[in-house]
């Protein structure tokens, strides 16, 4: 029964996603052209908000824990597990004060509305998995921009996503190149739950009910440890709240 009252709310669901990519697309590149970084980010965050209440048509909920007063004037790393693209809204949303920027593959930066725009003009690193020298080039200068900026990164180790919520090995080297080039900054592991449920079908139709918690875990000064020591650290504070 569940299952079967999910066709008819994913259809819903998706026809009012695909409109906000549509309708923000639009609303990006205006807002970029018109106003500049700050307009394009506030666009971003709006978008974001409304990919939100789309799932809600699902019966989705979100819900974060930060217990902690993270300064917005110091560039932040975070670092989260990885369990399914809606993970990317409410950390756009929740964590909208710091300017979070992504890391992510190349093949984002185009022909997904909305979303790729905003991959190429936010500020945002785009790498490219089969050539390392470019991947490490491409974070390199991210870390110059972020110091510059005070903007935030967000950085999945796990690469690829957790389709059973289960964490998968990190992958070390995005880490320890953000790490080691931003000293200044503070290093905070968020922990993601539930959103690979919203797949447990597949992409059609998709899970209802389903409640997605982040976790904001005590922020880590970049420079407090050892690269290797800090990675470990993260990875095991991350892995030990996943349900």
């Amino acid at each position: 029964m569940k299952k079967l009252l999910a066709y008819p709310l994913s259809i819903i669901s998706y026809f009012f996603f695909f409109l906000c990519l549509g309708i923000f697309h639009v609303i990006q590149w205006l807002s970029l052209k018109i106003g500049g970084y700050q307009a394009h980010k506030t666009s971003v965050d709006v978008f974001n908000f409304f990919l939100m209440r789309c799932l809600n048509i699902l019966g989705t909920r979100f819900s974060i824990d930060n217990p902690h007063d993270i300064p917005v004037d110091r560039p932040c790393i975070f670092v989260s597990n990885h369990q399914g693209i809606y993970d990317i809204p409410p950390i756009i949303w929740y964590l909208r004060k710091h300017h979070p920027k992504f890391v992510s593959k190349k093949e984002l930066g185009k022909g997904i509305p909305g979303i790729s725009f905003n991959l190429r003009h936010g500020g945002s690193a785009l790498i490219d998995r089969k050539n390392p020298k470019q991947a490490v080039v491409e974070i390199v200068r991210f870390a110059e921009y972020l110091k510059k900026t005070k903007r935030s990164a967000v950085i999945f180790p796990e690469g690829t996503r957790s389709r059973t919520g289960r964490p998968k090995e990190f992958a070390k080297t995005g880490m320890q190149i953000l790490f080691k080039k931003m000293p200044d900054a503070l290093i905070v592991p968020l922990t993601i739950n539930n959103s690979w449920k919203l797949f447990e079908y597949g992409h059609f139709p998709l899970g209802i009910g389903v409640h997605i918690t982040m976790k904001v875990h005590e922020p880590i000064p970049a420079d407090s440890d050892d690269v290797d020591s800090l990675i470990a650290k993260v990875e095991r504070t991350i892995t030990a709240d996943i349900n």
